[in-house]
């Protein structure tokens, strides 16, 4: 399993990569977890993916099986415009080195990388993308709006979130927004054994495996 970082230059080289992307959220968001999202033709995209946004993909034999969105918190966010009932104060405290993640979904139907109870692979590795990228990138915080079902996943794999305001029922889940750290050590601890990135090459990713 690889990760790749698809900033607005790479758009048009990684145009299969992105459908698939795009398929996969509408099969997650839409069809399994039922959520009030936008989807036309078997995908699902919305106004947060006109602000060009860098996507983190996970990768297996060309098939993307794990995908988030990311934009910097100083911009239009889904946490101020979407979902200010989740923050304290229905405000974000924003700052240069914050990065706002959306649309994480990974496809667990993979038979690859799941076993003794633990997380499935896909995830780990899109946890680990991520905090490289985010490093590489110079911010040091990311922030999110997720479910408790996933908060309770961030925790066992080591990366607790920090709540951001109170838990609320929005639609048929209970969502919650939390702030998690982008460093090497949280880096570490989520990262798999055989953890493969185009981000640094020859950088963070190269050192922690050697």
């Amino acid at each position: 399993m690889q990760v790749l970082a698809v900033s607005a230059a790479l758009y048009e080289q990684h145009s299969i990569h992105l459908k698939q992307m795009h398929q996969l959220r509408a099969e997650v968001f839409g069809a399994r977890l039922d959520w009030d999202v936008s989807i036309t033709e078997e995908t699902e995209r919305d106004q947060y993916d006109d602000l060009h946004p860098t996507y983190i993909l996970a990768t297996e034999s060309g098939k993307v099986c794990g995908c988030a969105r990311l934009l910097p918190a100083t911009g239009p966010t889904m946490l101020e415009q979407t979902f200010p009932q989740l923050l304290k104060d229905r405000r974000l405290a924003a700052h240069a080195r914050m990065i706002e993640s959306s649309r994480f979904c990974v496809d667990t139907t993979l038979d690859a990388g799941r076993g003794g109870g633990q997380l499935h692979l896909a995830t780990l590795t899109m946890f680990a993308g991520i905090i490289e990228w985010s490093m590489a990138s110079g911010y040091d915080e990311i922030v999110t709006a997720t479910d408790l079902r996933f908060e309770r996943i961030l925790k066992r794999a080591g990366w607790p979130m920090r709540r951001l305001g109170d838990p609320v029922e929005i639609g048929n889940t209970i969502a919650v927004a939390g702030s998690l750290p982008a460093d090497r050590a949280s880096f570490d601890r989520v990262r798999p054994a055989d953890y493969k990135s185009t981000i640094m090459q020859g950088g963070l990713a190269s050192r922690s495996a050697a």
